[in-house]
């Protein structure tokens, strides 16, 4: 059916427990595909995955730190044995920070590599293979427009989403003519608990009230207002069943800034 482009088709989502992840897993089990939802946390995935089911929808969750490789592997051994072999991939999981860059520590610097780079080497890993293998795969990491762009305060988590950005386009060339894309959306500010936490932090930084502070923020990006989690999942969506199969891109949302 037109409105359901995925039936048949396996999926897992990382980060799927709340925010951008939460709505791109409801989104394509909407669309027809058995979704695994992957967070950290048990609750959160399975409360997901609890609202697919009681609308019709297939869905399993799994609790998993996707930095973790020991449980990234046991993550794909478990989505095989009860939905099947994934064939679409959306690596949602993620983390973001804001500080000067003279109070950067190491450790800033490393959980943001582990957060955003390191777990969509991990995730890409474990299931991309099996994709080629195949002959069909539909591989989408979450990004930001800051993984093109960088700005103030945001260097560790700049320089993550670049590495990501830098791994969908190395994939995509290796991948070539091998019925596997892969591609990422780059949004700019969108309306979850990770935007709301900067918006907090620029009014501490800046002594701004929460309007100036947010207005402050969308500025960064040309932003006139939030994005919304269900955009970027349309976006995703969007690239995953595209006729012309799309691949390498790095799919800008929201944001009016001009990416080298």
């Amino acid at each position: 059916m037109a409105d359901r482009p995925l039936d048949g088709r396996v999926a897992l989502v990382t980060g799927g427990g709340r925010g951008i992840g939460a709505a791109i897993a409801r989104l394509l089990a909407k669309s027809g595909a058995a979704v695994g939802v992957a967070a950290r946390s048990r609750a959160e995935c399975d409360a997901v995955a609890s609202e697919i089911r009681s609308e019709g929808g297939t869905a399993s969750g799994y609790s998993c730190d996707v930095t973790n490789e020991e449980e990234v592997r046991e993550l794909s051994t478990r989505v095989r044995i009860e939905l099947g072999n994934p064939e679409v991939l959306v690596m949602s999981a993620g983390a973001a920070m804001a500080a000067p860059f003279r109070e950067v520590t190491i450790s800033d610097w490393d959980a943001m590599m582990n957060a955003n780079a390191r777990s969509t080497f991990l995730c890409a890993s474990a299931f991309v293979p099996t994709m080629a293998a195949h002959g069909f795969g539909r591989v989408v990491a979450v990004a930001s427009v800051a993984g093109l762009t960088g700005g103030k305060y945001i260097a560790p988590y700049a320089a993550s989403k670049h590495a990501v950005v830098g791994l969908v386009r190395s994939l995509a060339a290796e991948l070539e003519g091998k019925g596997v894309t892969v591609n990422a959306v780059c949004p700019g500010y969108v309306d979850t608990s990770i935007t709301h936490k900067a918006v907090e932090g620029a009014m501490s930084r800046g002594g701004l009230s929460h309007p100036e502070a947010l207005a402050a923020i969308l500025g960064t990006t040309g932003q006139e207002r939030l994005l919304t989690p269900e955009e970027v999942a349309r976006a995703v969506l969007k690239l995953i069943v595209d006729p012309q199969h799309p691949t390498g891109q790095a799919l800008v949302l929201g944001a009016r800034v001009h990416a080298a």
